[in-house]
């Protein structure tokens, strides 16, 4: 709650066009002021009203904008109104002479949630990209992190009672590095390249992997000259796909970027998964290509054509034009980027700051 000196409105619903916003009014008094400005369609004062009741009527100078409030108590007030800034704003306006300071709703949290932990959990739901990822952050919002912070803490200065053996410490600190990574991605996509020499699917293999036609396929190589990225989700976890330019030697200027691109693009991403042509010879390009990238994951594409009789490494065999192999290669991708996905309510840090803390333990 905010002090007593304290009026605030805070916008709880994204910004922009939507079918219904939500303001909350807190503060001293706030109830009081919104019973100025509010004129029910049952002409019955708020105080009338059960509290937690929904209250319908129209707010501001007349004719007044339609709204629906909920009293949560007479320090909060929520105002659900028409979506968009237009009605946002006024309500702005006419709070702001009653001594409302507008704040956004990420100033707003920290100040609802005594445990920082929680707090920044809250902070970073908004910006979950699946259910799964979702799922993690709602366990350190209900404290999976804060306690085992906490059992790190009396292990490093135990209390009298405390029968924490030592080297728990040391398996307990490892368990939270080894979930940095992870961390990382809860809110944020992992990124993955599509890369390999000139037509050998890579683009068909993208739009296979996210179920529609999102990067343009032609036969002719080098149609791909820019690199095109995606989002989707993989066995639950976030993943921006990312399909590049052949890589091969060109005079040409236009490619010779692309290719460019395509290694910067690769050299940066959490994976890299080198395309090959299954129906084609294995060829030293192909070999140097693949020595070069020994972390990569190796795909064999066009299985469905005739293969080639030459050897060639191991890797998986996919077909983006028929879809074979594709499930196996999204279930892989996944495995890649996150081998040991934590059992529900295990304590995963996911901010900078957490991971600051715990390399500062490991260095005790």
């Amino acid at each position: 709650m905010p002090n007593d000196l304290t009026r605030q409105l805070v916008l709880l619903t994204p910004p922009g066009r939507g079918a219904v916003a939500t303001v909350l009014l807190e503060g001293p008094d706030a109830r009081d002021a919104v019973q100025e400005v509010f004129q029910a369609a049952s002409n019955r004062p708020l105080d009338d009203y059960a509290p937690e009741q929904l209250i319908y009527g129209r707010l501001g100078p007349p004719p007044g904008e339609e709204v629906v409030l909920h009293c949560r108590s007479a320090e909060q007030v929520e105002v659900h109104c028409h979506g968009g800034t237009a009605a946002v704003g006024r309500l702005e306006k006419i709070f702001a002479v009653r001594g409302f300071a507008a704040v956004d709703w990420q100033s707003w949290i920290p100040s609802q949630e005594p445990d920082p932990i929680a707090a920044a959990a809250r902070l970073a739901l908004a910006d979950a990209r699946t259910a799964q990822t979702a799922a993690i952050l709602l366990d350190q919002y209900h404290g999976a992190l804060r306690r085992e912070f906490e059992t790190i803490k009396l292990a490093i200065c135990p209390h009298p009672s405390s029968l924490i053996p030592h080297p728990s410490l040391h398996q307990r600190l490892e368990t939270l590095r080894t979930l940095i990574p992870l961390g990382r991605h809860l809110t944020s996509p992992w990124q993955v390249v599509l890369a390999g020499r000139p037509n050998v699917g890579k683009s068909c293999l993208l739009n296979a992997l996210v179920g529609y036609g999102r990067a343009i396929v032609h036969e002719e190589p080098g149609t791909t000259r820019d690199a095109v990225t995606v989002t989707t989700a993989l066995d639950g976890w976030p993943v921006e796909l990312c399909d590049t330019a052949g890589l091969c030697e060109s005079t040409c200027p236009v490619e010779r970027a692309g290719v460019e691109l395509a290694r910067q693009k690769m050299q940066q991403s959490d994976l890299t998964v080198l395309v090959f042509d299954a129906a084609q010879s294995w060829t030293p390009v192909d070999q140097a290509l693949d020595a070069a990238w020994p972390q990569a994951l190796r795909v064999h594409n066009k299985c469905d054509l005739p293969r080639s009789s030459a050897t060639r490494p191991s890797g998986l065999s996919v077909s983006a034009l028929t879809g074979q192999g594709i499930e196996v290669l999204a279930q892989t991708i996944a495995k890649r980027l996150v081998p040991h996905p934590p059992p529900p309510g295990a304590a995963v840090p996911f901010t900078e700051a957490h991971f600051r803390q715990i390399e500062e333990w490991e260095r005790l």
